[in-house]
């Protein structure tokens, strides 16, 4: 295996961990929404943080969600010649579009929301207004480090499509068609 499958299957290794993470994010927002009514309904106790910790676990469990389904190949896409394609056709559009489209984009939006959003707010230590608020920068850390986790997930796809157009590797079916069949 070298350099560049290395690097592939770590950074989908690490895409995979964050996939599972905002899988727990989005169960941990259900806990913490019942743990809110319960609170609010049950007892009378009516407090913000709950609600503010809800949005920031599901604001993380998108943009850290969205590197990993990148890499199992299911973001939502329209198909207007793709499937006209033969595999190899299909690994040069797939390399097109994430070398001029996915990276470039990826990349400019995790600089401008590093240096507009995260970047001012962390210098400020930015927190709610609201009474029992939770600090407003951890959160928006996350969306210049989504970006970043979907630019590498990115970088790893081109590897595994460069490597399948010299005939190093073969990509699953899986990679190469938008549709998942229903099972």
């Amino acid at each position: 295996m070298g350099f560049w499958s290395k690097l592939s299957a770590g950074i989908d290794y690490v895409n995979q961990l964050l996939g599972k993470a905002a899988s727990i994010m989005i169960l941990l927002s259900c806990v913490v929404s019942a743990l809110n009514a319960l609170l609010r309904y049950g007892f009378d106790v009516s407090n913000n943080w709950p609600l503010e910790l809800q949005w920031y676990l599901f604001a993380a469990a998108v943009m850290l969600g969205t590197s990993y389904t990148l890499k199992r190949n299911e973001h939502v896409r329209v198909d207007l010649i793709y499937s006209q394609l033969s595999d190899r056709g299909r690994l040069w559009v797939d390399l097109f579009g994430l070398a001029f489209f996915l990276m470039p984009a990826c990349l400019l939006f995790a600089w401008l929301s590093w240096t507009t959003l995260f970047y001012p707010s962390w210098l400020v230590t930015e927190h709610s207004l609201n009474s029992g608020g939770l600090a407003r920068y951890p959160i928006k850390f996350v969306v210049p480090f989504g970006f970043l986790m979907l630019s590498l997930q990115g970088v790893s796809e081109i590897i595994k499509r460069i490597s399948a157009l010299q005939g190093n590797t073969t990509l699953p079916a899986e990679d190469l068609h938008y549709e998942k069949p229903m099972q």
